[in-house]
């Protein structure tokens, strides 16, 4: 099966070997977001609230150039370096995310990408 190569300039640049995301069929595979300014590439400042939203910003980049919605999303993949703000992220999603809601884990990691405190994955499945 082929793969597809998705990229917006609206979403940072891959800091490593990866793409933004790949489409394998009606799948689209997100790469992780963190919360990188597009234009810049630095880290935003603020607290997790501002990050998470950098992040699902990122993701709605990606998602845009691959022509589809967050309502298309099957699974998400959060990544956080203290649990303790799961509630303030989870807020934030549900900013994104309408019901009925994708799939999701949230995992507490020991670091991430430039010392952001979160990233965020994705899976889409479209028609």
């Amino acid at each position: 099966m082929s793969r597809t190569i998705i990229h917006s300039d609206h979403a940072p640049k891959a800091i490593g070997p990866y793409s933004q995301a790949v489409r394998v069929g009606n799948t689209i595979y997100f790469s992780g977001q963190t919360p990188l300014d597009p234009a810049t590439g630095v880290l935003v400042e603020g607290d997790i609230a501002t990050q998470a939203r950098r992040v699902f910003e990122n993701l709605k980049a990606v998602a845009t150039a691959a022509g589809i919605g967050f309502d298309q999303i099957a699974r998400v993949g959060i990544y956080l370096t203290d649990l303790g703000n799961f509630a303030a992220v989870n807020a934030v999603m549900a900013e994104y995310f309408k019901e009925p809601y994708p799939a999701r884990s949230t995992i507490e990691v020991k670091g991430l990408p430039k010392a952001s405190q979160v990233e965020i994955d994705m899976i889409a499945v479209v028609d």
